[in-house]
């Protein structure tokens, strides 16, 4: 059992190193420190700056796409912590803004969403993958990960800001 026990940790903190180096080779070209402004309007027609909204609380900003086979495992994740955070997600090649209301109408998301159609805030960001999950408090970037994360995961993210 001792020898189980090492090796499980052993494989852990292994993970936990790919896991580290993938996020920092993946984040390379995006914004560090300050945010940059992200302001638009949501698919439902909702004014949003994300700058402004992280001056309150924490925003979480979830760039995806409906294509993304990772997103389907993290997108309902990301939802359920609406309910609780600020999310604002960023919907990336997805087509037009109905075709994106109609995707998310029929999983039953309802975080606010920004569709960017033609990937211009994508390329303003930086962003190589999706999904890739941004934490901005205070106008600062305080967290990013890219690929699927699970709920502990995003937990532990927002509580160590």
């Amino acid at each position: 059992m001792k020898r189980w026990g090492k090796e499980t940790l052993i494989y852990l903190l292994v993970i936990i190193i790919f896991s580290f180096t993938v996020d920092a080779w993946r984040t390379k070209d995006m914004p560090a420190n300050t945010a940059p402004a992200l302001v638009g309007i949501s698919t439902t027609g909702e004014a949003i700056d994300v700058i402004a909204m992280s001056q309150e609380k924490p925003v979480v900003v979830y760039f995806w796409a409906t294509w993304c086979a990772a997103c389907r495992f993290v997108t309902p994740t990301i939802n359920w912590f609406s309910d609780t955070y600020q999310v604002v997600g960023v919907s990336t090649s997805s087509g037009e803004d109905r075709r994106v209301s109609g995707y998310m109408r029929s999983h039953d998301y309802t975080f606010k969403n920004m569709n960017d159609t033609r990937g211009d805030i994508s390329r303003k960001w930086g962003i190589q993958v999706t999904p890739t999950i941004v934490i901005i408090d205070k106008g600062e970037i305080k967290n990013i990960t890219t690929g699927i994360t699970t709920p502990m995961g995003l937990l532990a993210r927002l509580w160590l800001i």
